[in-house]
C-alpha cells in the first residue's frame, strides 16, 4: 500500500550535495572584460548593472579584481580610439585588446581569452567587410571570404601580445581553418581556439552592443548569424568549426538554447562553451530590482542550469558575483 521507490530518502541535507547530478565552480566560468581606448577613467555600463568599461592602464587592476573572487579567465572585449570600414584597430599591433593582452599576460596569471571579430571597430558595426552600397540596401551583407583574412589577422595579433585562446565570433564560413593555419604559421601551435560554433541572431544581445559600442549602423545581423528557429543547424555549424581545428565549441546565448548546448554536448567529445549574454544578466537584475526574483539564487540556478545541459565552461557577467559562494 505504501511506495517502495521514494526519492525523498536522496533529498535530505546529509546526502544531498553527495548525490547531486551537476556542479558549479569558480573555475568553470570566464569573466568578459571591456577595455576602452577613449577613456581615462571607468565607465559604468548602464544597462549592465556592476560593469565598467576600464582604461588600458586599469585593465591589469581590472583582472586582479576577478582573480581575487577565485575566477581563472577573462575575455577581452575592446573600444578602439577611431573606426573604419575594415575595423582596421582589431587587428593593429597597438590596438586596444592587443596593448590590455600584454599587460595582462606579463603582470598576472589570468588565463587570457582574446575576443575576434570586427564589429566593435567597423564605422559600420557589423562583423566584416561589408559589400558596397550595404549602407543603402540593408539586404547586403558582409562578405565573407575578405572577412576571412582580416580575422585571421586579428587572431595572430593577439596571440603576438600573448592571448593564450582566441575566440573567432563573427560566424564567418571558414574562420576556423583561417585562424588556425594562421596562428600555426606564425608559430602559435599551442594558442588555443574557442569558436562561437552556434551564434544566434539574438535580441540578448543588446546590452553588450551599449557596453562594447558595437551596433550595426544599418541593418542587422541575421544573414550571417543563426536563425533562432533553427536547432539542427547548430551541429553542422559546430561539425565544420570542429573538423577544422576548433578546441571548444560555444553556444550563443545560452539560456534560451539549452537544447543546443545539449546536442553539441552528445554528439562532439571536446569542451563545450555556453555564453550567458548580456540581456540574460540584465533581465534577472531588473527583476531583482523590482523585488521580484532573489539575484543570487536565480543567477546561480541559471548558470547550474547551462552546466545540466552539458556545457563544460561558461562566460557570463555574473562570474565575479558568484565565485564567493561557489
Amino acid at each position: 500500500m505504501y511506495p517502495t521507490d521514494r526519492p525523498r530518502r536522496l533529498r535530505t541535507d546529509g546526502i544531498r550535495p553527495l548525490v547531486s547530478e551537476s556542479s558549479l565552480s569558480a573555475s568553470d566560468l570566464v569573466a568578459p572584460v571591456f577595455v576602452d581606448a577613449t577613456t581615462d577613467e571607468r565607465v559604468s555600463i548602464e544597462s549592465m548593472p556592476g560593469h565598467e568599461r576600464v582604461p588600458v592602464d586599469e585593465a591589469v587592476a581590472r583582472v586582479e579584481e576577478v582573480r581575487d573572487t577565485g575566477v581563472e579567465a577573462v575575455i577581452l572585449f575592446g573600444v578602439p580610439e577611431a573606426k573604419d570600414p575594415t575595423g582596421s584597430r582589431a587587428y593593429a599591433a597597438d590596438g586596444v585588446v592587443q596593448r590590455a593582452i600584454r599587460r595582462i599576460s606579463a603582470e598576472t596569471d589570468a588565463y587570457v581569452v582574446g575576443d575576434v571579430c570586427l564589429c566593435e571597430y567597423t564605422d559600420h558595426g557589423h562583423c566584416g567587410v561589408i559589400e558596397e552600397g550595404a549602407a543603402a540596401d540593408p539586404t547586403l551583407t558582409v562578405r565573407n571570404d575578405e572577412t576571412l583574412e582580416l580575422l585571421a589577422e586579428t587572431a595572430v595579433s593577439q596571440a603576438d601580445a600573448g592571448a593564450d585562446m582566441v575566440a573567432p565570433s563573427a560566424m564567418t564560413d571558414g574562420q576556423v581553418a583561417a585562424i588556425r593555419s594562421a596562428l600555426d604559421d606564425a608559430g602559435h601551435e599551442d594558442v588555443a581556439l574557442m569558436s562561437y560554433a552556434a551564434k544566434y541572431e539574438s535580441a540578448f544581445y543588446g546590452p553588450f552592443r551599449d557596453a562594447a559600442d558595437g551596433a550595426p549602423a544599418f541593418g542587422d545581423r541575421r544573414h550571417y548569424q543563426m536563425d533562432p528557429a533553427n536547432r539542427r543547424e547548430a551541429l553542422r555549424e559546430a561539425r565544420l568549426d570542429a573538423e577544422e581545428g576548433a578546441d571548444v565549441l560555444m553556444v550563443k546565448p545560452g539560456l534560451p538554447y539549452l537544447d543546443v548546448v545539449s546536442d553539441l554536448r552528445r554528439e562532439f567529445d571536446r569542451p563545450i562553451a555556453a555564453y550567458n549574454v548580456s540581456g540574460e544578466y540584465a533581465m534577472l537584475h531588473a527583476a531583482a530590482e523590482k523585488g521580484w526574483l532573489d539575484l543570487e539564487a536565480v543567477a546561480h540556478e541559471s548558470l547550474v542550469s547551462l552546466k545540466r545541459a552539458g556545457a563544460d565552461l561558461i562566460v557570463t557577467y555574473f562570474a565575479e558575483d558568484l565565485a564567493d559562494r561557489l
